[in-house]
């Protein structure tokens, strides 16, 4: 699977060109690497690891694995499945409740999202064209 190309992100590097930590050890600086600690909110990954693992028992009280979901899922279902989620989250934001309620929705999102993104990297890795639907 292919990065994003750093030479299109890059940040401007100011001298010096590497970290001295007060116990003496030097590190180059991390302006050009990915945060991910940054990036992302571990609340908002338990919350969503809480909502997959829900969603893993199937409606005959089996276990799904983990990562069935990259077995493949079509393009279309993760857009229409994403879109009624996206409605469930505007209608909480307005106030009226939904079935499902504000978390669920929002980690719905999250899953219809990477789905699709990962569907399209995959596609990317592989140099096929990305179809807009599948």
């Amino acid at each position: 699977m292919s990065l994003p190309n750093l030479e299109d992100i890059e940040i401007p590097i100011p001298a010096p060109k590497i970290r001295v930590f007060e116990s003496g050890a030097t590190r180059d600086l991390d302006l050009n690497k990915f945060d991910y600690e940054g990036f992302l909110s571990p609340l908002v990954i338990e919350r969503y690891g809480a909502y997959m693992h829900k969603h893993r028992v199937q409606p005959d009280g089996s276990l799904r694995d983990s990562d069935n979901w990259q077995k493949g899922i079509p393009r279309k279902a993760y857009m229409s499945s994403g879109f009624r989620h996206f409605l469930d989250w505007w209608k909480e934001h307005r106030g009226w409740p939904t079935q499902s309620g504000l978390e669920e929705a929002l980690c719905a999102l999250i899953f219809n999202a990477s789905g699709y993104l990962d569907s399209i990297l995959r596609e990317k890795a592989k140099g096929v064209l990305v179809a807009p639907i599948t």
